[in-house]
């Protein structure tokens, strides 16, 4: 038995959902749907490189964890040529340290090498941070009313959102993640005082 792999690919504005039980190795399965890119000497050190697919390409795909089928996933997506590319959670499966690194691959890949979109469904701060240069801060009320600002600057836009959340975010010195400071901490404080909600660098904990 194979194993169960799903696929989400975007050809221009055509979309093609599909389920295709995968028998073999991770190099079988690559040759069977990406064989420009494997082929392509950019695609393996901008794409496959990062991602470190390279160590996976003898197993067999039903043995691989969550997080390396993402890595498989996010590969054979960014192999097939489209003109849009819609990317659902990236993140998923993926510790931090792989997050920021696809978050690296899919910009440098789409945007910077092809020159394409890219649409990514994220929920993380770290992906978010990493993959964004504009931000478009949305108001209302749920459900009755919504104004979209103009694009703004990366910092610009997550300290607008957090604000209106009031809350503040550091970056955790030892695994990067975004951490929720303790509302009236020291640190909480002077972040409002400063007007940075969120700390794009690296700072130690108050």
């Amino acid at each position: 038995l194979g194993s169960l792999f799903w696929f989400f690919i975007s050809f221009s504005s055509t979309f093609f959902f599909f389920y295709v039980y995968i028998a073999g190795t991770v190099q079988d399965l690559f040759e069977a749907t990406i064989q420009a890119g494997l082929a392509d000497r950019m695609f393996r050190l901008l794409v496959m490189k990062p991602l470190q697919t390279e160590k996976l390409e003898g197993l067999e795909v039903k043995s691989l964890s969550g997080g390396e089928l993402q890595r498989v996933a996010i590969v054979i997506c960014l192999g097939t040529p489209a003109q849009v590319y819609l990317i659902d959670e990236p993140s998923a499966g993926l510790d931090c340290e792989q997050r920021i690194t696809v978050a690296q691959v899919i910009k440098r890949w789409v945007v910077s090498h092809s020159g394409k979109t890219a649409f990514v469904i994220e929920h993380d701060f770290v992906m978010a941070s990493a993959m964004s240069d504009r931000i478009v801060v949305y108001t209302g009320q749920p459900g009755i009313e919504c104004t979209a600002t103009t694009p703004v600057g990366l910092v610009e836009g997550f300290n607008t959102f957090l604000e209106m959340l009031n809350v503040t975010f550091r970056r955790d010195p030892e695994n990067l993640r975004p951490r929720i400071n303790k509302r009236n901490s020291a640190m909480d404080r002077q972040q409002k005082a400063n007007g940075q909600f969120y700390l794009f660098d690296l700072v130690d904990e108050d």
